[in-house]
């Protein structure tokens, strides 16, 4: 559903992503992991086309990403940022129903929509508040309900980007949105590309993990293939203890 070959990014002549490779295929749930600096935002902002690709391609449905009608896109590619700002005095209402246009559903169907995902990210309280009263955490589920509203359109398989949806949000919240991410994958195919730093939520809540380091892919696989002792210590330089849970393969990292 997503191919990406021989990529590289540089900006400023500093090469920030070298020859990235790999295949997304619907109803998969990816993290990319990495420590600070290692090119896991670049790279989802390559994808969004945020930032202008130096050198190789980017097929989205056997097709180049850019040549894509830009209004047919946004109903099959949603970003999530690090970071949404929104000063004026909307409504959390009026921020998730931005997600509904272009309209291609009837104004009915786009509030039962929202008023489903205001139920699942546990912000129904909040539909009629200010958002620029709410708390970072109430505005990250906020801008994911509206990301979301918008891939409801979808009339193909959708590519959903997230760019740390945990940093803000409380423990609860964190399994809370990622268990809904899971679920939108397994059950409706989408196809999920997150960047988390988290390595014990990348292992629970993801299907593949792609491994960065100073712009590069170092390692993929299962979750219990990537995070290993050794590899913990080579990439983070930390010396974990890793146990599993009952019949659970997926590592808990100590």
């Amino acid at each position: 559903m997503l191919s990406i070959s021989n990529l590289t990014l540089k900006i400023n002549q500093k090469t920030v992503l070298n020859n990235i490779n790999f295949n997304a295929s619907a109803g998969k749930v990816i993290g990319i992991i990495g420590p600070n600096g290692a090119g896991k935002s670049s790279l989802l902002k390559t994808i969004s086309q945020d930032l202008v690709i130096s050198e190789g391609k980017i097929q989205f449905h056997h097709q180049q990403l850019n040549q894509w009608p830009k209004q047919e896109l946004a109903t099959l590619l949603g970003v999530l940022p690090q970071e949404s700002s929104l000063s004026f005095p909307f409504t959390v209402s009026d921020v998730i129903a931005m997600g509904l246009y272009p309209l291609s559903i009837s104004r009915q169907q786009g509030q039962i929509i929202m008023d489903n995902l205001l139920e699942k990210l546990a912000i129904s309280h909040l539909k009629n508040r200010p958002y620029p009263s709410l708390s970072g955490g109430e505005k990250q589920r906020v801008h994911l309900a509206r990301v979301l509203t918008q891939l409801s359109q979808a009339q193909k398989t959708p590519l959903l980007l997230l760019d740390e949806p945990t940093s803000a949000l409380d423990l609860a919240q964190q399994h809370n949105v990622l268990g809904l991410v899971q679920s939108l994958a397994k059950h409706r195919l989408y196809t999920v590309i997150t960047v988390l730093h988290d390595l014990n939520l990348a292992s629970r809540y993801t299907d593949e993990l792609l491994i960065m380091k100073q712009g590069e892919i170092v390692q993929t696989g299962l979750p219990e293939q990537c995070l290993t002792r050794q590899t913990i210590n080579d990439i983070w330089h930390y010396n974990p203890s890793i146990m599993t849970v009952g019949s659970h393969t997926n590592p808990i990292i100590i």
